[in-house]
């Protein structure tokens, strides 16, 4: 295998990953069951910034990966 088809797999494996975190953060948007690391409850507004800042690391290194 040569370098570029590793960097682009790697590419494609994070940008799997991001996105289906963004997706878990979304469903807990629609769900809307709790999430508390520790003793500290996490609030909603969080999941919806990762939501948008994971999405857009998820497409962003998608495009990447096809040039």
């Amino acid at each position: 295998m040569d370098l570029k088809r590793k960097k682009n797999l790697g590419l494609r494996v994070a940008a799997t990953i991001f996105g289906i975190v963004a997706v878990g953060h979304l469903l807990r948007l629609f769900i809307g069951f709790d999430f508390v690391v520790g003793t500290l409850g996490v609030p909603e507004w969080a999941s919806g910034l990762a939501v948008i800042v994971l999405g857009t690391l998820s497409v962003w290194l998608f495009t990447l990966s096809r040039e």
